[in-house]
């Protein structure tokens, strides 16, 4: 069973309410806010997999397609002393992912716990919120409070962080 299905087959059998939606592969945040089911009032997010210099410690980081993203700003939040972009292996090592396809969704394949999941609070809006599920070929959305209220606590360890204090 691919990592799609997986995630679809665990989204249905919670009984969580999502739409979802396949297109063509995308690799940007440009790429997926065109498309079609990137409505006015849909929040994509910018997720990107970070590491300490040991690779001891990796961190699935969610924001604003378009904030600034600053390690180093991150990287005093979490009380890591740096951090860098992880590489190719280590999301394929970690998550058995691809780069394009990184979601939070993605927890659910991080059975030894490994990763991290921190959110920034900017994602929290009114409306909707979009992922891939763990495949650039389809996107769910959910109400953002069906993903903070029914879907956040299946995927394991989590934080908060508000990046717009710094």
């Amino acid at each position: 069973m691919s990592h799609r299905e997986e995630v679809i087959k665990r989204l249905r059998g919670a009984g969580i309410p999502f739409a979802y939606y396949e297109h063509e592969p995308v690799y940007s945040m440009e790429e997926c806010l065109a498309l079609p089911c990137a409505e006015a009032d849909v929040t994509f997010c910018k997720n990107i997999l970070l590491c300490n210099r040991q690779k001891t410690s990796y961190y699935l980081y969610v924001t604003l397609p378009g904030k600034p993203f600053r390690t180093a700003q991150v990287s005093k939040l979490l009380g890591v002393s740096r951090l860098s972009f992880a590489d190719a292996e280590d999301l394929t090592g970690l998550l058995g992912l691809y780069s394009g396809s990184l979601s939070p969704l993605a927890k659910w394949f991080d059975t030894a716990q490994h990763v991290l999941l921190v959110l920034d609070r900017a994602i929290c809006r009114d409306g909707r919120i979009a992922f891939h599920p763990c495949d650039n070929t389809a996107t769910v959305i959910f109400d953002q409070s069906v993903f903070r209220q029914l879907v956040l606590p299946q995927l394991g360890n989590s934080i908060w962080l508000d990046t717009n204090e710094q």
